[in-house]
């Protein structure tokens, strides 16, 4: 792991494929294992195995996590942030292997949380006059969460309709808020959290350059953590608590987004 031989996200060999390769016993393998669990190197899933783990990655990190999470027969996605193009990025290549029959998943629900452009926000905003709320940026921002979201649904829905999936869906709620933070949830066990740095940069209103404050999801650096078998562990309660968040949010105050 520290000569990156053994990637995040990576299997490690079992407890006798690491007795046999080291001489040692299966038990003291087993041990052996165990200590880079408690030191937070490594995190076991069960009956699938223990897995090279990463407190701290960049969203391109995310790609193999989701990766497993879709070899898991159902898949689970929960993405509460801005405009979910991170999210269509990293989940498109395993639907497509789906579609490829490279990756048997069974059933695919995703649900996305996002901030209601519809009314007033706090972000993105004109950086004239120190953050100005603006309808026309909310429209511009309203194009791309539409692209994003709109072909997730469609790669889901036609995976199910095609019948190389028992089921599948995606649900887009909004809610008025800010989009401060990210955060992935991948199948009930994992969670990666990030937060928001705020740009100033031009972006074209109307054929024009324009300079904004925008939430740039693509700069974020995602905190990962895995629940283990220990339901005292921190990993286990923090997934637990955002999953509660999501979940009440989702269930509340957020509203069906027309795709």
């Amino acid at each position: 792991m520290a000569t990156r031989k053994l990637e995040p996200g990576d299997r490690l060999p079992s407890f006798t494929e690491l007795a046999e390769r080291f001489g040692v016993a299966t038990m003291t393998a087993q041990k052996a294992v165990g200590v880079l669990r408690d030191e937070g190197l490594v995190v076991t899933r069960q009956g699938r195995g223990t897995f090279v783990r990463q407190r701290t990655e960049r969203a391109v990190g995310l790609r193999p996590h989701v990766e497993q999470a879709f070899e898991s027969g159902d898949v689970s996605i929960d993405f509460a942030g801005f405009s979910a193009e991170t999210l269509h990025g990293v989940v498109q290549e395993p639907l497509d292997k789906i579609r490829a029959g490279r990756i048997g998943a069974k059933s695919v629900t995703i649900r996305i949380l996002l901030p209601d452009l519809s009314q007033s926000i706090g972000l993105p905003s004109l950086a004239e006059g120190g953050g100005t709320d603006s309808s026309e940026v909310r429209k511009r921002m309203s194009r791309i969460v539409s692209r994003s979201t709109q072909s997730i649904a469609d790669a889901v829905e036609e995976l199910a309709a095609l019948k190389l999936i028992e089921a599948g869906r995606a649900e887009v709620r909004v809610f008025q808020t800010s989009p401060l933070f990210k955060l992935y949830l991948l199948n009930r066990t994992e969670a990666f959290f990030g937060f928001y740095p705020v740009v100033r940069h031009s972006v074209a209103i109307k054929g024009e350059p324009v300079e904004i404050f925008d939430p740039m999801g693509k700069d974020a650096t995602l905190f990962h953590w895995a629940a283990t078998e220990d339901p005292d562990a921190i990993p286990t309660q923090y997934v637990s608590e955002a999953q509660s968040w999501f979940d009440s949010v989702w269930n509340s105050v957020a509203k069906e987004y027309a795709l």
